[in-house]
C-alpha cells in the first residue's frame, strides 16, 4: 500500500496512488489464501462460506458496500460490494481480524 496519509476532520485515512491499490511492491496484484486448506479467495460467495465458518455475519449491505460483523466482537469488516474491487488494505483488514487464518500473498508466488 502506497499513498498520501490525509487527516480530516478528526480522522485519518489512507489516500492510496491510483494504480496502487490492488497490487503490492513490485507491482503484483495480491490474493487473499485462507491458509487452512491453502485456498485462494475468488469470489464472494466462497469468502463469506470461509468468515461464517470463523463466526462472522453480514452485517450491512447496499449496492456500494458489504459489512460482517463478529457477534463476540467489537470488529467490523467492510468490503465494497464489487468482489473486483477488493484492494489490497480490504485483504490486509480480513487477516488482521482473522489471524492465523488468512493471509495476503502475491499471485504470482502461489
Amino acid at each position: 500500500m502506497s499513498g498520501v496519509w490525509v487527516f480530516d476532520n478528526g480522522v485519518i485515512r489512507l489516500v492510496e496512488r491510483a494504480g496502487a491499490a490492488e497490487t503490492g511492491a513490485g507491482g503484483r496484484r495480491k490474493v487473499l489464501i485462507y491458509t487452512p486448506t491453502n485456498e485462494a479467495m475468488t469470489s464472494y460467495p466462497v469468502l463469506k462460506n470461509k468468515l461464517a465458518s470463523l463466526g462472522w455475519e453480514v452485517y450491512y449491505e447496499d449496492s456500494e458496500v458489504m459489512q460482517f460483523h463478529k457477534p463476540s466482537s467489537v470488529d467490523l469488516i467492510s468490503v465494497p460490494t464489487d468482489f473486483n474491487k477488493l484492494k489490497a488494505r480490504h485483504l490486509y483488514d480480513i487477516v488482521v481480524k482473522n489471524r492465523n487464518v488468512f493471509q495476503v500473498k502475491d499471485m504470482q508466488s502461489q
